[in-house]
């Protein structure tokens, strides 16, 4: 008989419905836009940041890859660095109008958003 040491975490559930949690048919599709139908905010904050100011564009809807692509390419012609966390691209400092240039020479509908 096995100890309760050797059974994983994973082995004790009450009910499951569908098998695994992480399942693939269970994920949302991401739906990609065109560019030009896309509405993107452009804004720059601090919120939560100890006192950093980043600059935030919302309102993607495209894919993961896609979203890493225009990053890299947004990071390189600011100078600075930049992530994407939850559907959003944040990069590095104030640089609210040079990415609005940048997102409407690329064919996004984008508009400062904030103060």
């Amino acid at each position: 008989m096995a100890s309760p040491k050797d059974k994983s975490s994973r082995d004790h559930f009450v009910y499951r419905e569908f098998g695994d949690n992480n399942s693939p048919a269970l994920e949302r599709p991401t739906q990609e836009l065109p560019p030009e139908k896309q509405n993107l905010r452009v804004q720059a904050t601090r919120a939560g940041r100890k006192g950093k100011t980043v600059t935030v564009i919302s309102g993607f809807q495209t894919k993961p890859e896609t979203l890493q692509a225009l990053v890299k390419q947004l990071k390189t012609q600011c100078g600075t660095g930049g992530t994407v966390k939850d559907n959003e691209i944040e990069i590095q400092g104030e640089h609210k109008q040079k990415i609005l240039e940048i997102l409407t020479k690329l064919g996004y509908k984008a508009k400062i958003s904030g103060g």
